[in-house]
C-alpha cells in the first residue's frame, strides 16, 4: 500500500464502514450519520484531503487521494468495507471501488457520479474550480461559505431550519481557505480522471441515493446505474442534493434495507483490529 493514512474519527465495532463527506464537510462532521450506524459498524470518518486535519501537499492527486483512502482503511485493521460517500466522498468511495474491488462490499453513495465524461465539458469545470479557488484564496473562508450556502443546490435545506443552517456553516467555515481552494484543485470533478471506463471492475453491489427534487443528480444516478455491473437507484422523495440530511429517516431506512439485503452474509470477510491513525 503506497498511501498514508489520513486522519480519521472512529465509532463503534464491528465491519468496517468507510464514511466519506463532501467538499466542505469533514469527518468530525459526520458524526450524527455514524452514530446510526455504531451499533452495526465501526465507522471510520476520515477527513478527506484537504479538510479537517487532512492537508494536501505539493504534486498531490485524485489518484493519490485513493491510494490514502485504502491506505486508511489498512491501517484501522479492515481488508475490506461498506463505503457510505456525499457527493465529493461518493466519486472517491466509487474510485477506491473500482481501483480495489475487493475493498468493498457494498456501496452507498449520495449525489455520486463518476466524473465527467465529455472532455470540453471536464475542462471547463476544471477552469471553474480554478477560478472558484483562486476567489476562495483572495476573500477567505467566511465569504466562500455564505456563497457556497446560497447556491441553488443546496436550496432545499433552508427548510430544515436556522440551527441546522447556522451547524452546517459552523462546520465549513472550520475548514480553511487554503485547503478548501487545494482540494478543488486537486479533488474536483474537473480534476478527476473519469472512471467510465473502469466501471465493470465495481464487484459490490451499490446503492445510488439521490433526491427527487435534484434532478440533475437522479438523471446522473440512472445513468451510472446503467453503467455498474450491480447496481440499483433509490429516488427519495422530497429531497434535494444532500438526501441523507434532509429526509434522514428515508434515506436510512433504505440504506439498512439495502445493507441486510446485500453484505449481510459476508461479514465474515471482516477483519476488527484495533489501531489508532494520526
Amino acid at each position: 500500500m503506497t498511501g498514508r493514512p489520513l486522519r480519521v474519527h472512529r465509532r463503534g465495532r464491528g465491519p468496517a464502514m468507510m464514511m466519506l463527506h463532501g467538499f466542505t464537510g469533514s469527518g468530525q462532521g459526520m458524526e450524527s450519520l455514524a452514530r446510526s450506524f455504531e451499533d452495526e459498524f465501526e465507522v471510520l470518518a476520515p477527513d478527506l484531503p484537504g479538510h479537517g486535519c487532512s492537508s494536501i501537499s505539493a504534486g498531490y492527486s485524485f489518484d493519490r487521494a485513493v491510494d490514502d483512502l485504502l491506505a486508511t482503511l489498512e491501517a484501522c485493521g479492515h481488508r475490506s468495507a461498506c463505503w457510505l460517500g456525499y457527493s465529493m466522498g461518493a466519486r472517491l468511495a466509487l474510485a477506491c471501488a473500482a481501483r480495489e474491488p475487493r475493498c468493498a462490499n457494498s456501496l452507498v453513495l449520495v449525489g455520486a457520479r463518476a466524473g465527467i465524461e465529455d472532455p470540453a465539458a471536464r475542462e471547463l469545470r476544471r477552469n471553474e474550480d480554478e477560478a472558484l479557488a483562486a476567489r476562495i484564496e483572495a476573500e477567505g473562508i467566511e465569504a466562500f461559505v455564505d456563497q457556497w450556502m446560497a447556491q441553488a443546490l443546496f436550496a432545499t435545506q433552508r427548510r430544515l431550519g436556522d440551527a441546522f443552517l447556522a451547524g452546517a456553516r459552523r462546520e465549513r467555515l472550520a475548514n480553511s481557505a487554503r485547503g478548501l481552494a487545494a482540494s478543488l484543485r486537486v479533488l474536483g470533478p474537473g480534476a478527476q480522471r473519469p472512471l467510465f471506463d473502469v466501471l465493470a471492475r465495481v464487484e459490490a453491489p451499490v446503492l445510488l441515493v439521490a433526491g427527487a427534487l435534484d434532478r440533475k443528480f437522479a438523471d446522473v444516478a440512472r445513468d451510472l446505474a446503467a453503467r455498474l455491473p450491480r447496481a440499483e437507484v433509490c429516488e427519495i422523495a422530497d429531497a434535494g442534493h444532500a438526501a441523507h440530511l434532509e429526509t434522514p429517516e428515508a434515506f436510512l431506512a433504505a440504506a439498512r434495507e439495502f445493507l441486510r439485503r446485500t453484505t449481510g452474509p459476508a461479514r465474515s470477510v471482516f477483519t476488527n483490529q484495533v489501531q489508532e491513525t494520526a
